[in-house]
């Protein structure tokens, strides 16, 4: 039996819906409505503007339904943000991850539970943007005493279209008020924090029923958490792999059966968020390709419009450049990123870039940098040894960055599927759908058998 669902798949700067045709042997996808998502500036705030998600999100199932009937509606998204609401309705409009009012919020939480005692309970590396610094930042406002409920963003959306108010555990997982080892909110540590256990909804686990649309169309549960539903897709033959889910943010990660709580990977920053069937996803955040579309949005504020695969391919022409620390905080916020870059590379007396092309090469060798100091890191901190370490997400187009990546890691890169996370989404409702059955390994069974990865080697990087 074979069958069709629909994927509602937002990141950071689009979102999209696509059909996914899923069976025995059978794997597929069509894209069916794609649209632009960014932050909106309102009296110095980043807001995201989720009624026109919404809006976008409900006519492309309109169509979906017209043109392919499908059996279920999935929907992931980045983590962390969320809307607050009372009654029923949305308390205010969600803010951006990047907006800066979280600075003082952290201190304020830190006040009550340090971060070795919080990192005893979540297994969170240390983020300031994280749901727990956000909340603080809303009771300092005033906005969390008249809230009754929290919902994080492909939970809202889920709401809106079925009236259920739930929490799916692998998005959850990333908010810092979830226990990580037992996949259950913990109790003491939100009342500690002074939130009502009304806060934080039912949980529900991918595979799971949320509820239907209008039509009757169930919506299940998916990995919710983006790079959740991404790691589903990664088409590994043995668990020899580590992969990093590379887009806006880089997500170098493994893939653990338990979380690893040691002192030395909380030193190190590295997170413990859950992932589909009950695993847990060992990963380290790097701030990734965001900081090439800033540096394209500067200079195309100033100048005309940059074509992105040129500019790669000049990239790909120029001899190494100085690198810099791709994790500094400086580069989280949107602004002149060409103009951070050059602060730090002479504040660290290192050679700045001359023009867009040498910029460009410096940050593609800062990231693969950063790639393999984090797997590395992961060696050391689980024991394991990887014969590979898997690409997915828009990062895996990026030839020149696998490329660097293969050569910094010393491993052979596997690049691709592009679309991971909608792969992934489609996959989890397929089988909950009875269209699929088996485990993870199963599903990367059939990515590995429908998709044509492509693979780098240490030492094919052209010598300049």
């Amino acid at each position: 039996m074979s069958g069709t669902v629909a994927a509602v798949d937002l990141g950071a700067t689009s979102g999209r819906v696509v059909l996914g045709h899923a069976g025995p042997g059978e794997l597929r996808m069509r894209e069916l409505a794609r649209f632009p998502n960014g932050p909106v500036r309102v009296r110095g705030s980043l807001h995201w503007n989720v009624l026109e998600l919404h809006r976008q999100v409900c006519a492309a199932l309109k169509l979906a339904a017209r043109e392919a009937d499908p059996v279920s509606v999935g929907i992931d998204s980045w983590a962390v943000d969320y809307a607050l609401l009372r009654g029923g309705r949305m308390l205010g409009t969600p803010h951006h991850y990047r907006d800066e009012r979280t600075t003082a919020a952290v201190a304020d939480v830190h006040s009550v539970i340090g971060p070795a005692e919080l990192y005893e309970v979540n297994g969170l590396q240390h983020l300031p943007f994280n749901t727990i610094f956000q909340l603080a930042a809303d009771r300092r406002s005033g906005l969390l005493a008249v809230a009754e409920r929290m919902l994080l963003l492909p939970d809202l959306l889920a709401y809106w279209l079925t009236g259920e108010q739930v929490a799916e555990r692998t998005n959850a997982s990333t908010t810092g008020l979830l226990d990580v080892r037992t996949a259950e909110w913990s109790e003491p540590l939100a009342a500690r924090l002074g939130h009502d256990r009304g806060l934080l909804p039912p949980l529900v686990s991918p595979g799971e029923r949320i509820g239907a649309l209008d039509t009757g169309v169930p919506v299940t549960a998916v990995g919710s958490h983006d790079t959740a539903s991404a790691v589903v897709a990664v088409p590994a033959r043995d668990e020899s792999f580590a992969y990093i889910s590379c887009g806006t943010w880089s997500l170098v990660g493994v893939e653990l059966e338990r979380p690893l709580l040691s002192e030395a990977g909380r030193a190190a920053n590295f997170t413990n968020e859950l992932g589909v069937d009950g695993r847990i996803r060992y990963l380290h955040n790097v701030m990734g390709l965001w900081l090439l579309t800033e540096c394209v949005a500067e200079w195309e504020r100033t100048g005309p419009a940059v074509d992105l695969p040129a500019l790669l391919a000049a990239a790909a022409e120029v001899p190494p450049v100085a690198e810099f620390d791709a994790d500094d905080p400086r580069f989280l916020a949107p602004g002149d990123m060409p103009a951070r870059i050059t602060a730090w590379l002479t504040e660290h007396d290192r050679p700045v870039p001359r023009d867009r092309a040498e910029f460009t090469r410096c940050i593609l060798e800062s990231l693969a940098s950063a790639y393999a100091e984090s797997v590395a890191r992961l060696e050391i901190l689980t024991g394991r040894e990887f014969s590979a370490v898997h690409v997915v997400g828009g990062g895996a187009r990026n030839e020149l960055l696998c490329r660097l990546t293969a050569e910094r890691t010393g491993r052979p890169v596997v690049a691709g599927p592009v679309e991971a996370t909608a792969l992934g989404n489609v996959l989890v409702q397929a089988r909950a759908a009875g269209l699929l059955t088996g485990g993870l390994e199963s599903l990367r069974a059939l990515v590995r058998s429908t998709a044509e990865p492509r693979t780098y080697r240490p030492g094919e990087v052209r010598a300049r």
